[in-house]
């Protein structure tokens, strides 16, 4: 499980993630796991997925793939690539879609935050796009660190990777699905 984090806050944007992997019962800290990131770069965006560890690999790879780096600066532009993304999914990563059947459409099974200098993004499980003015958070420990960011967003002191961060280490202190340390990148906004 995770938490990931996305803020937006005087001409700057961060987005963080939580370094633990946790299957069943077990868990796996970064002082065991060397590729414990859960956030990837494609072209200039960031991208923190939440879900199972195998979908940072996929992502990596299927990104990889494509010729260029797809454009990832608007909920339309997101919403088009996610689609695309849900197919191949399905074919070449044989992706199990069934979530509940009474969802009106498939589940991609993860939750990704999407940061560039353009803003700050969260695509849903169902391929749902919002764009956040502030922050945001997805994952299991996402209860806390929204409470924490909606705090702090407001404290002078802290920038938006501060803010960022401090949302991932309140869920690591009161999730135990979330652990530290925690991993971030911050990037100027593009007016």
């Amino acid at each position: 499980m995770t938490t990931v984090t996305v803020v937006r806050k005087e001409g700057r944007i961060a987005i963080a993630a939580d370094t633990l992997t946790k299957w069943g019962g077990g868990k796996e800290s970064a002082d065991y796991v060397a590729n414990h990131e859960k956030i990837i770069r494609i072209g200039d965006s960031y991208v923190a997925i939440t879900g199972s560890a195998t979908f940072k690999l996929i992502l990596a790879d299927y990104f990889s793939s494509l010729e260029t780096p797809p454009r990832l600066d608007s909920a339309a532009d997101i919403f088009r690539v996610w689609n695309t993304l849900h197919g191949a999914l399905k074919e070449h990563y044989f992706l199990q879609t069934e979530e509940d059947k009474e969802d009106d459409l498939e589940s991609s099974r993860m939750d990704v935050l999407i940061a560039n200098p353009r803003g700050i993004f969260g695509v849903a499980a169902h391929r749902t796009v919002q764009v956040f003015s502030r922050f945001y958070a997805y994952g299991s420990g996402s209860s806390y660190a929204l409470g924490a960011m909606y705090a702090a967003w407001r404290a002078p002191a802290l920038d938006a990777e501060a803010v960022a961060r401090l949302g991932v280490t309140a869920a690591a202190k009161f999730h135990d699905e979330t652990g530290l340390p925690v991993q971030s990148f911050v990037m100027d906004i593009k007016e």
